[in-house]
C-alpha cells in the first residue's frame, strides 16, 4: 500500500485526468455508487473510478497499480458474489460505456463493456437479429459472456461464449489487447468462460443471428400439479427442436395482470416454454401443457426483447443462487424438484428447471465450458427481503443442490453461483482447462490483481 501522501496525489491526479467521475470514501455520491443489486453485500472501496471510455479504464488500471490496489470491475453489478465491488480497493464502474452498434450486414454486434443485455437486445431487435443472452434484462453483458452465457436462445443458437468474435481488453499492465480466433488465440481462448481473470473488457463483438419472430407460452398452475406439469414439460422439449426452450418453475405469483389477485403472493407452480419461431408453431408444442388445469396463461408472439425482462429480480433484495447440471432428469429427481418447490420461502424466489441439449451439447468441445453435454440443469434463485430470512434462504438453496447431487455431472455455469470455494471454480472450467487458464492468467496477470471474480490463480 502507497503511503497516504502518495496515495492523496495520486487521486487528485485520477480525479484531473478521468473523463468520468471519481469517488471516494466521504464523497457526494459515493455510497450511490457502491451499491450493487444483492442487498446482502455492503462493500467500501477505497476509489471508485467511473470510466467513460477505454482510455479512462487504461488511467485507472495504471492507478492501482501504482497504489498496489486491487481491481474490482463492474459491468452489470449482477455477480449474485458481489464481485462487482471489493474493500479498499479501486472498483472500474463501466456502467457509462453502454454502447452498441449492429451491423446488420456482417450479423454483428459490438457491445461496450458496460452494456447490459437490455441494451444488447433492443439494439438488435429493430434489424430482426438476436444473439444468446442472459434471462435478466438487467445483466451485465461482459460478465455474462466471459463467464459463458446461457439463456432462452442457447439451445438454438448456442452459448453466448460459441457466439464471441472478438473481445477488446485492458490488461493488468494497463495495456490494450484485442483477442479473436487469429490474434491472441489463446487469450481468446481463455475468455470463452474464463471470466474477468484477464483484465477488463471494454467491448466485445458476437455473431447475431435472424430472429424474426418470437412466441412463447407462460401457463401457471396450483403448486400441487406439479408433478404432472413437470413430466409434461420434461416429455414435451425431449422431443421438441433446438428452437423450443424455457422451463418450468416454482415462483411466488407476482403482482401482475396475468396473475389472479387470489393468487397473488402465493406458490405457483409453472411452465415457460420459449419458441425462436412463429406462434402457430409454438402453440402445435404447448398443446399439453395447455391441456392440463391451470390458472392462467399467456400465449402468443411477442418481441424477444420483451421477455428479456419477464423475469427481472428487483434491486435492492437479498439474494444466494446456486445450480447443479444434471445428467438425467427421472420421475424420482422431479418429485423431490417439486416438493423443493412447494416448501420455497414465499417471498421473490424462484426456483427453475431448464432444458439444455441443442446447439449447446453440439458447440465447440474445447472452451472451458464443461457443463454444456449436460440435458438439465437446477438453478435454485433465492430472492428476499429481511436480513431474519438469511438462514432459511440460503438453507433451501444448499438443500436444493443436495436434493440433485445424485444426478449431477459435477459442473457448473459459473455465472449462477456466489463464491462457493475454489472446487467449484474447477467444476465450472474443468480440471485440464483450470491448468491451462492457470497458466495464462501468469502470463496477463501474475499478481492476479483481477481477483474479484471466480478466482483463477496464477501458476
Amino acid at each position: 500500500m502507497a503511503s497516504l501522501s502518495k496515495a492523496g496525489a495520486a487521486l487528485t491526479a485520477l480525479r484531473e485526468d478521468l473523463a468520468g467521475d471519481v469517488f471516494a470514501p466521504g464523497d457526494f455520491g459515493y455510497d450511490d455508487a457502491r451499491v450493487v443489486f444483492n442487498a446482502m453485500i455492503d462493500r467500501r472501496p477505497a476509489v471508485i473510478a467511473q470510466c467513460v471510455d477505454e482510455d479512462d479504464v487504461v488511467r485507472a488500471v495504471r492507478f492501482a497499480r501504482d497504489l498496489d490496489l486491487n481491481i474490482a470491475v463492474r459491468g452489470g453489478g449482477h455477480s449474485v458474489a458481489g464481485m462487482a465491488v471489493n474493500d479498499n480497493g479501486l472498483v472500474i464502474d463501466l456502467r457509462h460505456m453502454r454502447g452498441v452498434t449492429v451491423d446488420p450486414a456482417a450479423e454483428a454486434v459490438r457491445i461496450a463493456g458496460g452494456a447490459t443485455m437490455s441494451d444488447l437486445d433492443r439494439a438488435c431487435q429493430p434489424h430482426g437479429l438476436a444473439t444468446t443472452g442472459g434471462r435478466a434484462s438487467t445483466t451485465g453483458v461482459g460478465g455474462f459472456v466471459l463467464g459463458g452465457g446461457s439463456g432462452w436462445l442457447d439451445r438454438w443458437c448456442g452459448l453466448a461464449v460459441d457466439n464471441l468474435l472478438g473481445v477488446e481488453l485492458v490488461t493488468a499492465d494497463g495495456e490494450r489487447v484485442h483477442a479473436n480466433a487469429d490474434e491472441n488465440p489463446e487469450l481468446f481462448w481463455g475468455l470463452h468462460g474464463g471470466g474477468g481473470n484477464f483484465g477488463v473488457a471494454t467491448a466485445l463483438t458476437l455473431g447475431l443471428h435472424e430472429l424474426p419472430e418470437f412466441s412463447i407460452a407462460l401457463v401457471l398452475y396450483l403448486p400441487e400439479s406439479g408433478p404432472e406439469v413437470v413430466r409434461t414439460y420434461r416429455e414435451l422439449i425431449t422431443l421438441a427442436p433446438d428452437e423450443a426452450s424455457g422451463g418450468v418453475l416454482y415462483l411466488t405469483g407476482p403482482p401482475e395482470g396475468f396473475v389472479p389477485p387470489h393468487l397473488v403472493g402465493k406458490i405457483l407452480c409453472g411452465a415457460l416454454l420459449t419458441y425462436a419461431g412463429p406462434e402457430e408453431d409454438m402453440r402445435k408444442l404447448a398443446e399439453p401443457l395447455l391441456a392440463l388445469p391451470h390458472e392462467s396463461e399467456i400465449v402468443g408472439a411477442m418481441p424477444y426483447a420483451d421477455v428479456q425482462c419477464m423475469l427481472d429480480d428487483p434491486p435492492g433484495m437479498r439474494n444466494y443462487w446456486s445450480a447443479e447440471y444434471l445428467a438425467s432428469a427421472p420421475d424420482t429427481y422431479l418429485d423431490a424438484f417439486c416438493a423443493r418447490g412447494e416448501a420455497m420461502p414465499a417471498t421473490g424466489t424462484i426456483h427453475v428447471l431448464f432444458p439444455l441439449g441443442g446447439a449447446i451439447a453440439a458447440g465447440p468441445p474445447e472452451y472451458p465450458v464443461p457443463y454444456r453435454d449436460a440435458p438439465w440443469a437446477v438453478h435454485p434463485f433465492a430472492i428476499w427481503e429481511d436480513p431474519a430470512d438469511d438462514e432459511r434462504c440460503v438453507q433451501w438453496v444448499r438443500d436444493v443442490r443436495a436434493d440433485a447431487r445424485p444426478w449431477s455431472t459435477g459442473a457448473v455455469y459459473l455465472n449462477f453461483i456466489g463464491d462457493e470455494g475454489a472446487e467449484r471454480v474447477v467444476a465450472g472450467v474443468g480440471p485440464e482447462n483450470t491448468r491451462r487458464l492457470a497458466e495464462l492468467k501468469r502470463r496477463y496477470d501474475p499478481d492476479n490483481v483481477f481477483r474479484f471474480n471466480h478466482n483463477i490463480r496464477p501458476a
